[in-house]
Parts: C-alpha cells; structure tokens; sequence
C-alpha cells in the first residue's frame, strides 16, 4: 500500500501481544510454580529428615498434591492439617466461603481423596489414613 505522503512507505503490521502481555503470563506461571512449591516445602518443615510426613496420609502424597488444582490443594492441605473438620472449619482456615469450601471438599470426596461422615445435621470431612503393615 503506497501513500504519496512524501517518499513513506506504510505498512500494515499484524498486533502482537505486547511484551506486558507475555510477561504478565510468566509471571502467573511462576506465581502458580511458586505455590506449588510452598506446599512442598510446607510439608518438608514438618519432616526435614525426608521421611513420609505422617500428616499427610498417603493417599495424599506430595505428587498427588501438587498434581491437584490449586484451589483443591489449598482445601487437601488444610483439611489434613486439621484432621477432621466441617466446611465451615475449613474455610475459617482458607478465608474462602463455606459454601465454597464445601463443594470442594464434596469434589475431593468425589476423586476419592476424602471420606465423608454426618454426625447430626453436620458433616465431618477427614482423610483417610492407610494402616502400614
């Protein structure tokens, strides 16, 4: 496309995302690294020997934790910090809703990660910890 605007040539250049754009994505995927590795290393502080924590139960390993969605994992970790707990305590610990919070437990459940028991109208969510033999 030629102008006679003197001896300029314009072109028409596709948009590429900017360079803010792309690194506001790295940033989000270092940000999604780094919690991932928070929790490891929350669970290592626990046990720096290098054993199996006895907190978290096996069906709850760390590569099972970090394979997880961050909003489920945030929701494993603290239930299993607390054992046994509702989703109104869970959420108390997360800062989210309990309604929230309860439907990821209820997801949790559903993958088989959590087991689930009603005593009254509550209902008490704790992982199951495997017996060693």
């Amino acid at each position: 496309m030629r102008h006679t605007l003197g001896e300029s040539k314009l072109t028409y250049r596709r948009p590429e995302k900017s360079s803010t754009q792309i690194l506001e994505k790295i940033k989000e995927s270092l940000d999604r690294l780094n919690e991932k590795m928070d929790v490891f290393i929350e669970i290592q502080k626990h046990n720096p020997r290098g054993d199996l924590d006895q907190s978290i139960p096996d069906v709850l390993d760390v590569m099972t934790l970090l394979s997880l969605p961050d909003h489920l994992r945030k929701t494993a970790v603290t239930l299993c910090k607390l054992g046994q707990a509702t989703a109104d305590e869970v959420a108390e610990q997360t800062k989210r809703a309990r309604a929230v919070e309860s439907g990821y437990l209820n997801q949790l459940m559903l993958m088989g990660y959590v087991k689930k028991e009603r005593k009254g109208r509550k209902a008490y969510f704790y992982v199951e910890k495997e017996e060693k033999e």
